[in-house]
């Protein structure tokens, strides 16, 4: 199978050209996607290979994505980019009320097989409109598929997987990993099947369950934990529709404590979810009640060092799992 060295943008941007060159169904749109090749490079060269499939949309959220449903519904398997997560919800209906219930109204007999790319995340200087975490929101909702790769391969998987599925499936990439270290990445591998966690790093200490960026903040603060003598068992949950909690609670019948992390803020947030879940499902016996780390509820601010005082990182994670695991 080819290997390739790449950044996470440069493994979305693969998995594009793969997708296109592999499947006639499927077309690329949005805001910049086209001539410019995405703020970020996502879609750099797409439209030189593979002509009109790839174009530019005009500055309407609504449009892009009520044009993606109609495509989903007559043959085609359109990607559609939401440039920013916060822009999303200028057509939050065309997700909530439309996407979401086309197999439902039809009796299952029509699908709609589209994939809404659009990343999200705290940098400096990105503000309270764009830098807001909406995972939830977009979970919340039957119907739709939701996933948040943490590592480049991922952002190459994870993406085909959600193209090649029949259901409408958000995929929510982070920025802040756009243009981090390269790393080696199949792009000729088997598409997946949707769902599954993964352990990104054992441990018999303590669980620490995370998605997206978090997950490589935890794994930085298992390095300094282990340091301190605790082993942290890192779970990267991966999909958050549909949740494989089946890997959770493997986990936590391990170690007997569960910490959750996550970039959004702390009300309402998918950490929540996972302690409803497991209080239902297992979570019988823990050592310690259910520990979450996450955003407090505010707005995210511009400056880079009230971020850093608000947001998750290695040594703040690391200071709160030492003092639960501690008590």
């Amino acid at each position: 199978m080819p290997e390739q060295t790449l950044t996470f943008v440069q493994a979305v941007n693969a998995a594009l050209d793969r997708a296109l060159r592999d499947d006639p169904s499927v077309i690329v749109f949005g805001e910049d996607v086209g001539l410019p090749g995405g703020i970020f490079g996502a879609t750099k060269g797409l439209k030189d290979r593979y002509g009109d499939r790839v174009f530019d949309t005009p500055i309407s959220e609504a449009a892009i994505l009520g044009s993606a449903i109609g495509a989903a519904q007559h043959g085609m398997r359109p990607v559609a980019e939401i440039m920013w997560s916060d822009f999303s919800l200028v057509a939050f209906d065309q997700i909530a009320n439309q996407a979401s219930n086309i197999r439902y109204v039809s009796n299952g007999t029509i699908t709609a097989p589209l994939t809404v790319r659009m990343q999200q995340g705290v940098l400096a200087g990105s503000c309270a409109q764009h830098s807001q975490s909406l995972e939830a929101l977009f979970a919340h909702l039957p119907g739709i598929r939701v996933c948040m790769p943490s590592t480049p391969q991922d952002a190459h998987d994870l993406l085909l997987a959600a193209i090649a599925c029949d259901d409408p499936t958000v995929v929510i990439e982070n920025r802040a990993m756009y243009f981090t270290e390269k790393a080696p990445v199949l792009t000729d591998n088997k598409v997946s099947s949707i769902g599954g966690a993964v352990v990104r790093r054992s441990g018999t200490d303590v669980t620490v369950v995370s998605w997206s960026r978090m997950v490589n903040e935890c794994l930085a603060s298992a390095e300094v934990l282990a340091e301190r003598g605790i082993e942290a068992e890192i779970v990267d949950l991966r999909w958050l529709n549909p949740l494989d909690m089946d890997t959770v609670l493997a986990s936590v019948a391990k170690t007997s404590r569960l910490v959750v992390v996550h970039e959004a803020n702390i009300t309402g947030g998918f950490g929540a979810e996972i302690t409803a879940r497991g209080a239902e499902l297992g979570f019988y016996h823990l050592d310690r009640p259910v520990e979450r780390i996450a955003v407090p509820d505010l707005r995210i601010p511009a400056a880079p060092h009230l971020q850093a005082a608000v947001v998750p990182h290695a040594a703040s994670i690391a200071d709160r799992i030492s003092d639960h695991v501690a008590v």
